[in-house]
């Protein structure tokens, strides 16, 4: 990973390049360069190209010529019009794999244990007319590059170009993760909407979907095996999610270079299951549910109980081979230890077996997590698993760190592997007011709203010794949807999430005075592309970059 200083110098010495995320080591000039009409993606050295890359070339053509972005001036480029015209043409981009052995599909690669990815590139486009280079040593590697090369163009009149030529990147992630996580339980989102935030994902090199599909509020996936499950607890039929709607959604996101991870929380945050199964659930919409759970309806899996233990191993596994991921998180937050307290059942197995509730839930542990070991999925967990309960996790075990970034020293500490997700940087519902009803002066609790400035000011490896930052897998940003849906979806989400897809492919160190005229350009981006990103200023603003700054 770059320095924390040499990033700064770079980003503030550098001429402008309206890419997301920004390239780990480039260069540009200031000659003009434009598309020919008949330029064309070319494909070196590929044998049996991969469907999933031909479909990237194609879709990559396509942004060239629709997007139609002008520049963000307040001319809109018109004032270069007379530099257009006279500039060269760039005929063609060959793309060439520089790997041994037959091309494995970008599909392939994206779902690769996380720790073997390769994701590098380097991009040349000469200055004179000449062809452009775009190298790789995988198919992953080379669609990375496709979305840099997709983000360099203008529109003007139909034209699309450049005034920054030449250019030259190297480029490849600091981090494995870089993810976005979306709750489908409290409110559900098509198909559709799905794809569609997908698609704006791989545009700044986003690779986790970390998928909470179900929750308390709902279940809507319907599971082989299990299917009562959706049937009673679904909203209604039509919000469900069928295996072919997973199978769609895993395909769809893996060719744009994305790993689809499913979150199935427990043993909390499974209250929902008593509709078909309620033998294994404690304190089923107990009340007041504020003794029994962090948010309604409150409902836990009797943890303590061995056949509870064995649906609950059983319904995993079967939910786990809907995903190509190697990864499946368990959850494990917001254990609540008064449903159990209340619960006779669970009271009466621990008796039994003279166990703590501690104990319970290590053996629950255990043995979920080893049925998803028998099913090739590596465990991911919340944090409390890792420094709140003394349950035995695998060594190859994640851990999510939400309640505070400052926690973050003490699941290192502990030898896990971690990523960020902190909740005061990296939640994108914090700041959007109470949603519990009869509660006038009631406030989200993670307040204040955290803007992109916020998540782009973060530094992975802050506090931490330089054996524990290699730890730090990466990080995303999060949605719980309690007051979310596909409403507000690219609202809420866009272009706030960009902030940590840099933060985390490019590494910490942003300036955000220079890093916000790029975001205004991918924002922007995104409309033309159907994303609905909200303005982060007023368009005065956006088109004159740094008149707005504080100090300005």
């Amino acid at each position: 990973m770059l320095p924390v200083l040499a990033l700064s110098v770079l980003l503030a010495a550098s001429p402008a390049l309206a890419v997301w995320p920004l390239p780990r080591q480039y260069s540009t000039g200031s000659t003009p360069l434009r598309l020919s009409p008949s330029f064309s993606i070319k494909l070196s050295g590929v044998n049996h190209p991969p469907s999933d890359l031909q479909a990237a070339v194609v879709r990559t053509s396509t942004y060239l010529h629709k997007d139609k972005l002008q520049a963000l001036v307040p001319d809109r480029g018109a004032s270069s019009k007379g530099a257009i015209r006279s500039a060269k043409s760039l005929s063609s981009l060959t793309l060439t794999l520089t790997s041994n052995g037959a091309a494995k599909s970008i599909s392939e690669e994206a779902v690769a244990d996380l720790e073997s990815r390769v994701e590098g590139y380097t991009l040349t486009i000469p200055a004179d007319g000449s062809g452009a280079s775009l190298k790789a040593n995988s198919t992953l590697g080379l669609f990375r590059g496709l979305t840099t090369f997709g983000q360099l163009w203008y529109d003007w009149e139909g034209t699309q170009y450049t005034l920054e030529a030449p250019f030259n990147i190297v480029d490849s992630p600091a981090y494995p993760w870089r993810g976005l996580h979306l709750d489908t339980s409290r409110n559900y989102f098509p198909v559709e909407d799905i794809k569609r935030t997908l698609d704006a994902m791989s545009w700044t090199k986003i690779n986790t979907f970390h998928w909470h599909v179900v929750d308390s509020q709902s279940f809507p996936l319907i599971v082989p095996g299990f299917t009562e499950l959706a049937e009673t607890g679904a909203y209604s039929s039509a919000m469900v999610y069928t295996p072919e709607d997973v199978k769609e959604i895993v395909a769809y996101a893996a060719a744009r270079g994305i790993d689809v991870m499913p979150e199935v929380d427990t043993p909390g945050h499974t209250s929902i299951i008593a509709k078909s199964y309620p033998e294994h659930i404690a304190c089923f919409e107990a009340s007041p549910w504020t003794s029994f759970a962090n948010e309604p309806p409150a409902g836990q899996l009797r943890l303590a109980n061995e056949k509870t233990t064995t649906f609950t191993t059983n319904l995993l596994k079967a939910i786990a081979g809907l995903f190509k991921s190697k990864l499946f998180s368990t959850g494990g937050d917001e254990l609540n230890a008064n449903c159990y307290t209340q619960d006779n059942a669970t009271q009466a197995d621990l008796a039994a077996q003279g166990k703590t509730l501690e104990q319970a839930l290590d053996t629950f542990t255990q043995k979920t997590h080893a049925g998803l070991r028998e099913v090739g999925k590596r465990a991911v967990v919340w944090e409390e698993m890792v420094i709140d309960h003394p349950v035995t996790l695998a060594n190859d075990t994640i851990a999510l760190v939400w309640i505070s970034s400052a926690n973050v020293k003490a699941v290192a500490q502990r030898g896990h592997k971690l990523v960020h997700a902190a909740s005061d940087y990296f939640y994108l519902d914090c700041g959007g007011g109470g949603w519990v009803g009869n509660n006038i002066n009631g406030n989200s609790w993670c307040d204040p709203f955290h803007t992109w400035q916020k998540a782009y000011s973060f530094n992975p490896v802050a506090n931490l010794t330089e054996a524990e930052s290699k730890l730090v897998l990466g990080g995303q940003h999060l949605l719980w949807a309690e007051q979310s849906g596909p409403q507000n979806l690219d609202p809420v989400v866009w272009p706030r999430t960009a902030s940590a897809a840099e933060v985390f492919w490019s590494g910490p160190g942003g300036d955000v005075g220079a890093a916000l005229p790029r975001l205004h350009d991918l924002a922007f981006r995104y409309n033309q592309r159907g994303v609905n990103a909200i303005p982060l200023q007023p368009l005065y603003c956006a088109l004159r970059p740094g008149k707005c700054d504080l100090q300005a």
